[in-house]
């Protein structure tokens, strides 16, 4: 299941990659296009926006799988293994059940925006709508994917806190999943 999940991040990442790309080119094409030809494709900026959502919202899914989201982990870190544990579980429910409210809000609005046309594209809203629907059903699988491993005893003590204090920490990951900033508190 961890192989699945993990391949599916890699996919969502490739795929994001190349929305990025499609954005970039469709932009671009279009002020080349304004600024030298006078004219532009009106769908450029609709399908980028969309483009832009999706990336968002599939991001989020990537980083909650890495463990890369941003926050402040001054307490969590400081508490034994079975204040980490207790803390991971509760946020984990937390965040499912913001999840639940997301995937309840996104499917009613994919499922209203069906016949409604975007101006420019004459797709369906709902494409737009169903991103929420995607990243609430696909975080969900990573949550309770952290769950089981939790409870199954293949989560390591370094796993327990799956918050970065800061970017830089964050990139400098050691071999052991420890960031350095915990080693160099770990020596004082």
């Amino acid at each position: 299941m961890v192989r699945l999940v993990n391949g599916f991040c890699r996919a969502v990442t490739v795929l994001m990659a190349v929305a990025l790309m499609v954005m970039v080119a469709l932009v671009f094409g279009n002020v080349v296009l304004r600024y030298v030809f006078n004219s532009s494709i009106t769908q450029s900026e609709e399908i980028s926006r969309w483009l832009f959502v999706w990336i968002t919202f599939m991001g989020c899914v990537v980083a909650l799988r890495e463990h890369t989201h941003l926050g402040t982990d001054a307490l969590v870190s400081r508490l034994p293994p079975l204040g980490k544990k207790v803390c991971l579980v509760l946020g984990h429910l937390t965040m499912l059940y913001v999840c639940y409210l997301v995937l309840r809000g996104a499917w009613e609005q994919t499922r209203i925006n069906m016949d409604v046309l975007a101006p420019s594209t004459q797709l369906p809203m709902a494409v737009l709508h169903s991103a929420g629907v995607a990243f609430a059903a696909c975080a969900g699988v990573v949550l309770l994917l952290d769950l089981w491993l939790l409870f199954t005893g293949h989560m390591g003590d370094a796993d327990l806190v799956t918050v970065q204090e800061s970017e830089d920490l964050a990139a400098l990951k050691l071999p052991g999943g420890e960031s350095a900033g915990a080693v160099n508190n770990h020596k004082h």
